[in-house]
């Protein structure tokens, strides 16, 4: 059986929580490759293929997208949208994370096809649990369609 390296794409605009999710990743010895990404368009050039990612043309989609919603330039809501309404990357998981606690984002982001939302914890020993089990499931347990 052919072993492909597992990949998550990290949103997230705020260098702390990028850097907190990095950490908590490493905590919980999470192997596989992380890209990072802070904004909308960023995201989108990333998973299309576009701009300063043009060379990843072929490249797999990641197993797992971690998305804030509150992101500059295209905001995340938009970003989950236009992930959904394309053929190449409608079947990837989008696990929806953001400090957000309004129940019309949690809505629209179910909505819009979010697999799930999870509210940062604000306790570093709980975000570390958090994204342990975000990784642990998205990365090892769950089963994602070949594109």
């Amino acid at each position: 059986m052919f072993y492909r390296a597992k990949r998550m794409l990290l949103v997230e605009d705020n260098a702390d929580d990028e850097l907190l999710a990095l950490q908590a990743l490493e905590c919980n010895r999470v192997d596989s490759q992380v890209d990072v990404v802070r904004d909308g368009q960023e995201a989108l050039d990333y998973l299309f293929a576009e701009g300063r990612f043009a060379d990843r043309q072929g490249a797999a989609n990641p197993d797992v997208i971690l998305l804030d919603i509150n992101l500059p330039k295209i905001n995340g809501l938009e970003v989950l949208k236009r992930i959904r309404a394309n053929a190449a990357t409608r079947m990837a998981p989008v696990v929806v994370l953001t400090s957000s606690t309004e129940d019309s984002d949690v809505r629209e982001c179910y909505r819009l096809g979010a697999n799930s939302y999870i509210q940062k914890p604000v306790d570093f020993g709980e975000f570390i649990k958090a994204v342990g089990n975000i990784s642990n499931y998205w990365l090892r347990y769950n089963e994602s369609p070949r594109v």
